[in-house]
């Protein structure tokens, strides 16, 4: 009786894959979960383990063919691979030995969760245990960090660790392996198998394995070579989204890059040792490439007003006490702020809308992102429906909020959907500033430090706790004059905050 071998399903929007290499041929003996091929889609590369002891009888597809999920690849023939001595089973040169060495215990994968949607990769940051460690449920492993935070990946279930496929550094993509826990009887004799396994060689520059057929075909197409793209498969092998993201880059073939961004000058070497030279986490390198990019495409313009600050400092030293007592949180400025630019939205709502291609999309809801500073960089969480909600509402929402940035929890739900930013950088002293557009956004407010400065009142000279304001715009799709109107109705509206208490 045979054992059919198929393609596994591959995630939700997988279709198909591309055989990357057979590690067996017809005639060999293999066991029971032993890697046998090795399949590559547009986002990761798949190990398919044996379904079963016993001999490969056929391979009915060969390296390079394009296969559908469920398609039928070979055939594996019973008897002989149970029998089969130790070494006719091992695994391709670069897989740790430490994979058998405890048949006893069951091991438990630890993959790179989905981050949403629109997250195709994160970065490996620290790991917080090494193989041998005894870990317990819910203890945290590593940290992932991608464009939009950093992640904590717990243990699934108690024991210990007995591989990890992944480095500090290293891009990996959802779904990819992370690490291994042995758990069972055969957990200590597997950590200790694991622990003593010598350490896998360090990978040369570059990859010793040829792109997979798919990347190849497309970087043919685009005129680029291999040195061009980083590969994130085995061995640093260049798949075809690898291609994708050099091409979404910018990356052009050899002839047309006319223009290479000028190197660094070196520094003198007295100043050289006195430097010290840190890789930027991918959160940094997405804030940097997102806001530049908005420069880049935006007709961005600022415009200013100042705002009186009395009347809500006011009606905030009266109330705080009470409305602490009642809503539990703490009342500030940003759900007077937020509040005050959801009427301005309804009024003006091409500040609200985005431009995509040759249409204007106008959101009839308020979702206002919240930009806070965190230690590993500027994050942007999205108080959803600000407009339906109480100033309580959102003052609740806003610390909720900020406390998984902090705490680094912040998920792809809470970042994603924002349709305008408010931006204070007044909690670090800034006086005034012109904030960038948070893009495909139409609109960013920035908040600044209240100081007191002499103001005419009623023909005299008083001293007033006044903010400045500043409003950056995408020009593409808002006009000066509604522009302006939009700072004024949020002036308005803070200077006379029974407006916001009665809705007007």
């Amino acid at each position: 009786m045979a054992t059919e071998i198929r393609v596994p399903t591959l995630g939700e929007s997988v279709t198909e894959a591309t055989i990357a290499q057979w590690f067996k041929k017809p005639g060999d003996a293999v066991n029971a979960d032993e890697p046998i091929v090795e399949l590559e889609t547009d986002k990761v590369t798949v190990e398919v383990p044996a379904p079963a002891s016993g001999t490969l009888s056929d391979i009915l597809v060969k390296e390079g063919d394009t296969v559908e999920v469920g398609a039928l690849l070979g055939q594996i023939a019973e008897g002989a691979g149970a029998a089969a001595p130790a070494k006719a089973a091992a695994p391709a040169a670069d897989k740790p030995a430490a994979k058998s060495a405890a048949p006893a215990a069951e091991t438990i994968d630890v993959l790179v969760p989905s981050a949403g949607e629109s997250v195709t990769e994160a970065e490996v940051g620290e790991w917080f245990v090494k193989v041998g460690d005894s870990v317990k449920v819910d203890e945290t492993l590593v940290e992932l960090e991608t464009d939009k935070a950093a992640q904590e990946i717990p243990a699934p279930q108690a024991g210990t660790v007995v591989e990890i496929s992944a480095s500090t550094g290293d891009t990996v993509t959802p779904g990819q392996l992370l690490a291994r826990i042995a758990v069972g009887a055969g957990a200590a004799a597997a950590a200790s198998a694991a622990a003593a396994a010598p350490a896998p060689a360090a990978a040369a520059a570059g990859s010793s394995m040829p792109p997979a057929p798919s990347a190849a075909k497309m970087m043919a197409e685009k005129g680029l070579s291999a040195d061009q793209v980083a590969g994130s498969g085995k061995r640093g092998q260049v798949l075809k989204g690898d291609v994708i993201a050099a091409v979404a880059a910018g990356m052009t073939a050899p002839a047309q890059a006319a223009a290479p961004v000028a190197a660094r000058p070196a520094s003198l070497p007295e100043d050289e040792v006195r430097e010290e030279r840190v890789r930027m986490t991918k959160l940094r390198q997405t804030i940097a490439r997102r806001l530049k990019d908005a420069q880049n495409t935006a007709a961005m313009l600022t415009t200013y007003n100042e705002v009186d600050m009395g009347p809500v400092m006011e009606l905030r030293k009266t109330y705080k006490d009470l409305f602490e007592k009642k809503h539990g949180v703490k009342l500030g400025f940003m759900g007077f702020f937020t509040k005050a630019v959801c009427h301005a939205l309804k009024e003006i709502p091409a500040v609200n809308a985005e431009i995509d291609g040759t249409d204007i999309i106008y959101k009839n809801y308020c979702h206002v992102g919240v930009a806070v500073g965190t230690d590993k960089g500027l994050v942007v969480p999205v108080v959803r429906d600000a407009d339906q909600m109480s100033i309580a509402q959102i003052e609740q929402e806003i610390g909720n909020l900020g406390r998984k940035a902090r705490d680094g929890k912040l998920g792809m739900a809470d970042m994603t959907g924002g349709t305008f930013t408010i931006s204070n950088g007044g909690v670090y002293g800034s006086l005034m500033s012109s904030p960038i557009l948070n893009a495909p956004q139409s609109g960013i407010l920035g908040m600044h430090k209240i100081q007191e400065r002499p103001m005419v009142v009623n023909g005299q000279i008083v001293a007033r706790p006044m903010m400045y304001l500043a409003l950056s715009y995408d020009h593409r799709i808002v006009d000066g004059k509604e522009a302006v109107t939009f700072l004024v109705r949020v002036k308005e509206s803070l200077e006379d905050v029974q407006r916001l208490v009665l809705d007007l």
